[in-house]
């Protein structure tokens, strides 16, 4: 498989559930990569994840304000992983606009939500992180047809797979991230960052939205704040 790089700038999106703190818990007491490491040393005892902190070579990590949701992008990842990632470590997934971060949000919650014989009815807020971009990715855009494995719906191990050959830390110098077309959305595009410096800091807080699913599992989105994004 041959792809090309492209230059992709601009704002992306990020949809998590808001049960996070605004503000992360480690800002303001690591100052620096050895505090910060220390930290989430000391996190993942405590939730006895696997030590994912450990394939982060030496100035790896993010220090700042909201670094720490960055990091735990990276750090608390299902074991099963997602399309570009597996339980090693995880990466920073985006969509560049909106209303795609949604659906893809919205996809992965309501298959979790329905496969729970109690999932339905069902209420989730989610906070919006907007996070500046401006990296040279490989671009996997337009590959459906060439690449179907790497867009398959659910199965993701042959997209880990092409992955983990080419993503940084576990190649060198590695490929700072992906731009794709999103699966949920047609027409929206997505990116995934390898390298948590790919991820310009401070990322910014945008609006909250609510998922409201009925017992029968139909979907109603609200939006429940407004942000000014001029």
């Amino acid at each position: 498989m041959s792809f090309s790089r492209a230059r992709v700038r601009g704002r992306s999106h990020r949809l998590i559930l808001s049960r996070y703190p605004t503000v992360g818990v480690f800002d303001d007491i690591a100052g620096d990569e050895a505090e910060l490491r220390l930290a989430f040393a000391l996190e993942d005892l405590t939730l006895r994840t696997p030590n994912r902190l450990a394939a982060l070579p030496e100035g790896g990590l993010v220090t700042g304000p909201t670094a720490s949701i960055v990091m735990a992008a990276f750090l608390h990842v299902a074991d099963e992983g997602g399309r570009f990632h597996d339980a090693a470590l995880g990466a920073w997934y985006a969509a560049r606009d909106v209303a795609t971060a949604i659906e893809e949000t919205v996809h992965h919650n309501h298959r979790r939500l329905a496969a729970s014989a109690g999932g339905f009815p069902a209420r989730l807020q989610l906070r919006e992180l907007v996070a500046g971009l401006d990296a040279q990715l490989l671009d996997l855009r337009g590959a459906q047809a060439s690449h179907q494995e790497l867009y398959r719906p659910d199965d993701y191990a042959a997209s880990q797979a092409f992955a983990r050959e080419r993503r940084w830390p576990f190649a060198q110098p590695g490929e700072d991230g992906f731009v794709y077309d999103s699966v949920r959305r047609s027409g929206g595009e997505c990116v995934v960052l390898f390298r948590p410096a790919a991820v310009p800091l401070p990322v910014l807080q945008g609006d909250h939205f609510e998922y409201v699913w009925d017992a029968r599992g139909e979907l109603t989105v609200l939006k429940l704040t407004s942000v000014d994004r001029a």
